[in-house]
């Protein structure tokens, strides 16, 4: 995912190959990017005589999804949270400071 993320683009299955080190064999490439269309985690779409793989969500996407996920499967949501801001730098925690209260203002 890391590298159809950094691309920015639709990738074929030996366009992916190429970026990953060591490569693995491109029969293993692609079958890992058919089980993430399975998953619809990635979508295809022909590219000539081959097929093309794009995300079907953003990295900062599918890492909030993750981060909804891990809150939903605990049972103090805010102690798991209380965790998670105290685990923050300065930088990060005011970052996350200005997010909240910008959706503040808009009412959310």
């Amino acid at each position: 995912m890391s590298v159809l993320w950094a691309a920015g683009r639709s990738m074929t299955p030996a366009e992916v190959q190429a970026e990953l080190v060591p490569a693995p064999a491109y029969n293993t490439v692609q079958t890992i990017l058919i089980r993430l269309v399975d998953k619809n985690v990635v979508r295809r779409s022909r590219a000539g005589r081959a097929h093309s793989y794009e995300p079907v969500r953003s990295e900062a996407d599918a890492a909030a999804a993750k981060l909804h996920a891990t809150l939903d499967g605990v049972g103090d949501r805010q102690l798991t949270l209380q965790r998670f801001a105290e685990s923050l730098d300065d930088a990060e925690a005011q970052v996350l400071r200005r997010l909240l209260a910008d959706l503040e203002r808009e009412g959310r």
